[in-house]
C-alpha cells in the first residue's frame, strides 16, 4: 500500500473509531514510513551503480592516439568501433624507446587474450606503432591475422600514446615507421599463434618465436637482443 493511501485509511479509522485504535494506527504509520524510506534508499543506490557501469568504454578492434591527459590526438588508424567494456583481457603496456642508436619496443614479444587493449607508450624519442599490412607505409606483405583491423598510430612523441584492442586470435607483427629499416619491430600473439606471420620473421629483423611468447607471456627487449 502506498504511503499516501495508507495515511488516508488511517485518518478515516481515527474519526470513526476509538482513541486507542487511532494510537495503534499511528504506530503502524511510523513502521510503514521507515520501511518506505529504506526501499527508496536501495533504489537510489542501484541507480548510482548503473550510472557508474555505463561510463566504462573501450575502443574495440581498432586504435586511437591519446595524449597523457586522455584527450584525443591525431591518428590515422582508428578503424574500430567504440564499445562498452565487457570481458576481454584487460590492458597491457608496450614502451617505445630511443637509446642512442638503438630503437625498440619493450616488451618485444607479448601474449594477450582476445579483448585485451595494448597501450603503446612513448618512453623516449618519436615513434609509431604500425601493423604489417599493405595499407600502411613501406609494407608489401600482411603479417596480422585475416579479418583483423590494421592500425597505424602515425609518428607520435612526448607524452603521447596509442591504444589498440586485439580481438582476432593469431600472430601480429608491427613496426615503427621512422625506424623500420633499423629493426624496430615487435610481435603480439592474441589467444593462440596463427595467420600469415607464422613460420617466418618480418623482413626488417627478428622477433621472438610465437611459441616462446605464449610460454613466457612477455619477452623483454633486453632478454631477446
Amino acid at each position: 500500500m502506498k504511503r499516501r493511501t495508507f495515511l488516508k485509511a488511517t485518518s478515516i479509522s481515527t474519526v470513526a473509531g476509538m482513541t486507542a485504535l487511532a494510537g495503534c494506527s499511528s504506530g503502524s504509520n511510523e513502521s510503514g514510513n521507515g520501511s518506505g524510506a529504506n526501499g527508496s534508499g536501495e533504489g537510489t543506490s542501484g541507480g548510482s551503480t548503473g550510472t557508474s557501469g555505463g561510463a566504462s568504454t573501450t575502443q574495440s578492434g581498432g586504435g586511437t592516439a591519446m595524449t597523457s591527459s586522455g584527450t584525443n590526438g591525431s591518428t590515422t588508424g582508428a578503424n574500430g568501433t567504440a564499445a562498452t567494456s565487457g570481458g576481454g583481457g584487460g590492458t597491457e603496456t608496450v614502451g617505445m624507446y630511443t637509446d642512442g642508436s638503438t630503437y625498440y619496443f619493450d616488451p618485444i614479444g607479448l601474449f594477450v587474450e582476445p579483448g585485451t587493449t595494448v597501450d603503446f607508450v612513448i618512453e623516449s624519442g618519436a615513434h609509431s606503432a604500425t601493423s604489417y599490412t599493405t595499407d600502411n607505409p613501406s609494407v608489401s606483405e600482411r603479417r596480422i591475422p585475416e579479418g583483423a583491423e590494421s592500425w597505424d598510430s602515425g609518428t607520435i612523441s612526448g607524452s603521447d600514446s596509442f591504444e589498440y584492442t586485439f580481438e582476432t586470435e593469431g600472430t601480429y607483427d608491427y613496426y615503427c615507421i621512422p625506424h623500420k629499416t633499423l629493426g624496430m619491430i615487435g610481435r603480439v600473439v592474441c589467444g593462440s599463434p596463427g595467420g600469415p606471420a607464422e613460420g617466418s620473421m618480418p623482413p626488417d629483423g627478428d622477433v621472438p618465436e610465437s611459441s616462446a611468447i605464449v610460454e613466457q607471456g612477455s619477452i623483454a627487449f633486453s632478454d631477446f637482443s
